[in-house]
C-alpha cells in the first residue's frame, strides 16, 4: 500500500489521505495527467457524479443513454426511469417514441425514425407483379438517414405536442400513473 495525499493549500480546507493499492497507482497516475494536475477536483467530480447516481437508484431512477442526430452518431445520459414506449411502421419506415420521467420532474422524449427508402414510381410499393416489364432507366428514388433526437419538456401537455396524435392517448395515461404507489395490504 502506498499513501497518496491530495488537498488544497487553503488553511480552511484540510489535506486528506487516501490509501491506494499498489495495483491502481497507475490508474490514479494516469487520472493526475489527465486532470491537469489538479486530481482532487476530478475525484470530488467522480464521487459527485457516483453519489448522484446511486442517489437516483435509490428513487427508483436509471442511468438512460440514447442516440441522438442523423445516424445516431451522438450519445446523450440521463437519469430517468421509462414511462412507455410505442411506434409504428410503414412500408418505408419505422418510427419508435420513448416517454421517460427525468429524475427532476421532467418529461423526456426519445424519438427514433429509421432511414427511409422513397421510389418516385408508386408501382414500386404496390408489389412484386408490379415489378415485372417496369425496367425503365427513369427512375426516381431517395433515401433519407435514420435520425433521433431528444426534447426536455416541463409539462405533460407540452409532451403531449411532441408526440403524434394517435397515440396521445395512451402517452398521457402512462405519464399520470404513479410511479409509486403504495399499498395498505
Amino acid at each position: 500500500m502506498y499513501t497518496y495525499s491530495y488537498g488544497a493549500e487553503v488553511a480552511t480546507m484540510p489535506n486528506k489521505t487516501i490509501y491506494v493499492s499498489d495495483d491502481d497507482l497507475p490508474l490514479y497516475a494516469r487520472a493526475q495527467e489527465l486532470s491537469g494536475g489538479n486530481l482532487s477536483s476530478t475525484i470530488a467530480d467522480a464521487l459527485r457524479r457516483y453519489v448522484d447516481v446511486q442517489e437516483g437508484r435509490a428513487e427508483g431512477f436509471e442511468d438512460v443513454v440514447v442516440k441522438v442526430g442523423p445516424g445516431g452518431t451522438r450519445k446523450q445520459r440521463f437519469s430517468g426511469v421509462l414511462i412507455g414506449e410505442w411506434g409504428r411502421s410503414s412500408s418505408t419506415k419505422v418510427e419508435e417514441y420513448r416517454v421517460f420521467l427525468g429524475r427532476s420532474g421532467k418529461y423526456v422524449l426519445h424519438t427514433s425514425k429509421s432511414a427511409e427508402w422513397k421510389s418516385g414510381d408508386e408501382k414500386w410499393n404496390t408489389g412484386w407483379r408490379a415489378w415485372v416489364g417496369n425496367w425503365s432507366s427513369n427512375q426516381t428514388w431517395s433515401n433519407l438517414p435514420a435520425e433521433s433526437k431528444l426534447d426536455v419538456v416541463a409539462t405533460l401537455d407540452e409532451l403531449l405536442e411532441l408526440v403524434p396524435a394517435d397515440i396521445r392517448d395512451s402517452v398521457a395515461a402512462a405519464a399520470r400513473q404513479p410511479q409509486i404507489e403504495d399499498l395498505d395490504i
